[in-house]
């Protein structure tokens, strides 16, 4: 039941000096958070808080892999380029990348996972949300 991907979704995000190691550049676990607050917006903040206090409904991480290719560094803008698909009833793929000001290439790419899990820790189907449709 592969759907088509969607259109870039762009989120910026500022690279702060918490958000680096002792070399200068973005800890890597750090564009985890960044591509978690793209994700956010594009799902909807209203929409993923309503989903866990009226239900106890939420996403969880299933799968991710990351590639690093360039270090982005303290004061940096990144945009991070958004783009998702429904694999099918049960799993949202999300494909992320961040970008340097002036990149030729995503700094860092990330294809991750999401699942749908009920308040037992179940695996529901993806509801039916506006930013799949």
């Amino acid at each position: 039941m592969t759907e088509t991907r969607s259109k870039t979704h762009h989120f910026d995000a500022q690279v702060y000096y918490e958000d680096t190691d002792h070399s200068g550049v973005v800890y890597h676990a750090n564009y985890l958070k960044f591509f978690e607050r793209a994700r956010e917006e594009i799902i909807g903040v209203d929409t993923l808080a309503a989903m866990w206090h009226d239900r106890q409904v939420g996403f969880a991480v299933y799968k991710l892999s990351m590639n690093y290719n360039d270090g982005a560094v303290f004061g940096d803008r990144l945009d991070i380029r958004t783009t998702w698909e429904k694999e099918s009833d049960y799993r949202v793929i999300f494909f992320h990348e961040a970008w340097r000001p002036a990149g030729t290439r995503a700094a860092v790419s990330c294809r991750l996972e999401l699942v749908c899990l009920g308040p037992d820790k179940k695996l529901l189907p993806i509801p039916d949300l506006a930013f799949l449709s």
